[in-house]
């Protein structure tokens, strides 16, 4: 996935987070599943603050994030600013960029394809109101939707990973940043770079196994590749 450059033009929102006590590992930095919580909150905040009269529901399918030169992880008590926009779109999935800032200072740029769902759980086409509204910070630039298939490598050390109930959010699947929990069993922060695609749904109920192997892990159900992930710390 490409690291854009924000738009001139068209719309950015941003909003300000502080690192919690919930967010930071035992070292007081921000821990991955933390990160993700923002990212859904700052994104869900541009989402109302737009006004788009939607019943649609958006879920990831993928999201990376890196430390670009220079850049740093925010620490327990910081506050950070997160700023958001479209960077591009396909026919019934768009890419959303955030960069978390401390002041001017740049610290974790992240990118994460995001797919609209109707109230029944089908993907739906973008409405013309979203290109209303997001269509001038793409400038035209176009993105895939389609994401690799998985490959499990023989001999990855394994264990099961128990769900919650806590897990399960609005749409009945494991909440993105519950997944990113399992992630941070395998890959400590501060990490230089992440990625972690959704091939399908954890759902409650699941048994899910976690595999896990030299900068990459998965998320298993019924030996069906749910999530992977790549790293490098």
């Amino acid at each position: 996935m490409e690291f854009v450059a924000p738009s001139s033009e068209g719309r950015r929102y941003s909003g300000q987070f502080p690192v919690r006590l919930g967010d930071a590992d035992s070292a007081g930095v921000l821990r991955l599943d933390g990160l993700a919580r923002m990212l859904q909150d700052v994104a869900t905040d541009d989402w109302d603050d737009a006004g788009i009269d939607s019943t649609d529901t958006w879920v990831v399918r993928r999201t990376s994030i890196r430390t670009p030169v220079g850049g740093r992880w925010p620490k327990y008590k910081d506050e950070v600013t997160l700023t958001t926009w479209c960077g591009g779109s396909g026919a019934a999935w768009a890419e959303r960029r955030t960069n978390v800032y401390d002041g001017d200072e740049l610290l974790l740029e992240t990118v994460a394809l995001w797919v609209p769902i109707d109230p029944t759980g089908r993907p739906v086409r973008l409405r013309p109101s979203f290109i209303e509204v997001y269509g001038e910070a793409m400038r035209g630039r176009k993105v895939s939707g389609r994401v690799p298939a998985p490959l499990v490598p023989e001999g990855v050390m394994t264990r099961a990973w128990p769900l919650r109930r806590a897990d399960v959010d609005i749409v009945g699947h494991v909440n993105n940043a519950a997944v990113w929990q399992a992630v941070t069993e395998v890959v400590s922060t501060p990490a230089s770079w992440v990625s972690v695609i959704h091939h399908g749904p954890v759902e409650g109920g699941h048994e899910v196994t976690l595999a896990s192997a030299a900068r990459s892990l998965w998320l298993l159900v019924d030996g069906e590749v749910k999530v992977s992930a790549d790293f490098v710390e």
